[in-house]
């Protein structure tokens, strides 16, 4: 049976009532447009009677007949005078014209009395550090005037203290380290927990800054870098503390963020890195992030003192030259690297000698990542086998001129075991994870300027490389792809990255034999 076609109506009835409606609403637009004094005039008259009425209900009764008299005379007045009645009517219209106007409230120049109570409450506090029984007009002085020390303030949408520039006497000392933590660890208490702060001081104008800096993104996926050779990001930090930004993919999006650029070579001054951490703070996802960035350019050489696989997706891939777990490998890959550091010192001193340009083997970066390598000590003590820290002599002091970098991951509990030469010249410093104030001065050699909280991410942390400002740190996700644990979207993004498989994975990676000469 032959389908019988739906009404004009029912097919195309949706369109017409639409069509409708934007013509009506367009109509009622032009309308309240048109008739928009006559509105505002209505509105004024009634608000006028309003009043009028209001008037006349709160006045007394005795008072009453006064009052119309008084109306009644002014009626009089205005009807005898020439126009009179004309300019009544202008006269009531105009006024009926200004209240009847819409009216916007002020919006409120002053804080309120929750944030008053909040600034009066950290004058309070600051009272015992900035004050001294000598000072014959004290800035601060309990009872006093908050507004004169807080030149700026500003408040978040939970009414906490999110920008606040507070002034301090000159005799304060804020050249010592332990008067400027204290500070810091007071307004960090009595302005909220949870958050980090900046602290900016400024110690010519006597004034100290504080601004709560918003969590760095977590969503940042493991992806090609648009940098230079020689340069590694290390992952992402705060627009002020950098001068430069990277275009990053978010799924369809894309958008600019600062990175940390750490950048190696022969004219580094930071040829080496330290990261340092506890378990499970991301100290692996670095090394993977650096490995899949250095292998566009180099070779890279493993060593994974913990023995978990992290890196088992990297073996036999092109440029990897040893995946190494167990103490043997590690110790027989060590002395290669130390080899081959020493051959290219050798060639590239012969070419400058010879006037030639230095050759081009001996250009090619090479990379060795040493995930917890205190481990491997500890099992070459128990067997009488050398550390394999001693055999990063020669790539850690002559590295920087033969094109080689080391990498060395540690937690902290293991941050002895490493050799002097490890802590002498790895000046680029990374640490992830929650860390306490002595732990990150002690390892990045400076303390932060931000308040580290207790729950941070996995990668988040601090950089800083040389004798550069302590960064906050966000590393890029680059998990192991082979974990169950792991999203499929970075699975897949790090699987992407990965080189081409040259060999298999059960394969020796270093079948050259050492020679006593290095060749």
């Amino acid at each position: 049976m032959a389908r019988r076609p739906l009404p004009r109506i029912l097919s195309n009835g949706s369109a017409e009532i639409a069509r409708s409606r934007d013509l009506a609403r367009t109509a009622a637009d032009s309308a309240t447009d048109v008739l928009h004094p006559l509105i505002t005039i209505t509105r004024g008259l009634r608000r006028l009677a309003a009043a009028g009425r209001r008037k006349w209900a709160e006045t007394p009764k005795d008072r009453r007949g006064p009052l119309l008299f008084l109306v009644a005379s002014v009626v009089l007045v205005v009807a005898l005078v020439p126009y009179g009645p004309l300019l009544a009517a202008i006269t009531l219209m105009a006024a009926a014209a200004w209240a009847g106007r819409e009216r916007v409230e002020p919006a409120p120049t002053g804080p309120d009395d929750s944030q008053t109570q909040r600034l009066q409450s950290l004058y309070e506090a600051l009272v015992p550090y900035f004050s001294a029984a000598e000072d014959p007009a004290p800035l601060y002085a309990h009872g006093g005037d908050w507004e004169k020390a807080f030149a700026s303030y500003e408040f978040d949408d939970d009414g906490r203290v999110s920008r606040l520039l507070l002034r301090y006497p000159a005799y304060f000392t804020d050249g010592e380290a332990e008067s400027r933590a204290r500070i810091e660890q007071l307004l960090h208490a009595k302005s909220g927990r949870g958050r980090e702060y900046h602290f900016e001081w400024d110690e010519e104008g006597n004034e100290l800054g504080i601004t709560v800096l918003p969590p760095l993104p977590t969503d940042t996926a493991a992806q090609r870098f648009v940098t230079a050779p020689g340069e590694t990001v290390l992952g992402f930090t705060d627009p002020a503390d950098v001068q430069r930004t990277l275009p990053l993919t978010y799924g369809e999006e894309q958008r600019d963020v600062p990175p940390v650029v750490w950048r190696t070579g022969v004219r580094s001054t930071e040829p080496h890195l330290l990261v340092a951490g506890e378990p499970g703070s991301g100290t692996s996802t670095l090394l993977r992030s650096i490995a899949l960035q250095c292998l566009q350019y180099g070779d890279v050489v493993i060593v994974e003192g913990a023995g978990t696989g992290e890196y088992a997706c990297l073996t036999g891939r092109e440029g990897v030259l040893a995946v190494e777990c167990g103490l043997a490998g590690a110790l027989t890959a060590l002395e290669w690297a130390a080899h081959e550091t020493e051959r290219r010192l050798i060639a590239a001193n012969r070419a400058r000698q010879a006037g030639q340009a230095a050759p081009d083997d001996t250009k090619h970066p090479l990379w060795i990542l040493l995930d917890r390598p205190s481990a491997l000590g500890h099992f070459g003590a128990v067997d009488g086998r050398d550390d394999p820290q001693s055999l990063l002599q020669v790539p850690l002091r002559h590295g920087r001129a033969a094109g080689v970098t080391v990498v060395v991951a540690e937690h902290f509990e293991s941050l002895d075991s490493l050799s002097d030469a490890v802590r002498r010249h790895t000046r680029a410093r990374v640490v992830l994870g929650p860390a306490s104030p002595a732990q990150l001065e002690a390892v990045l050699g400076a303390p932060p300027h931000t308040t580290p909280t207790r729950d941070v991410p996995p990668g988040r942390g601090y950089a800083r490389l040389g004798t550069g400002p302590v960064l906050r740190l966000q590393v890029p996700a680059t998990p192991d792809p082979y974990d169950d644990a792991t999203s499929e979207a970075h699975r897949r993004a790090v699987l992407d990255l990965l080189p081409a498989r040259t060999t298999p994975a059960e394969a020796e990676p270093l079948p050259v034999e050492i020679s006593p000469s290095g060749v």
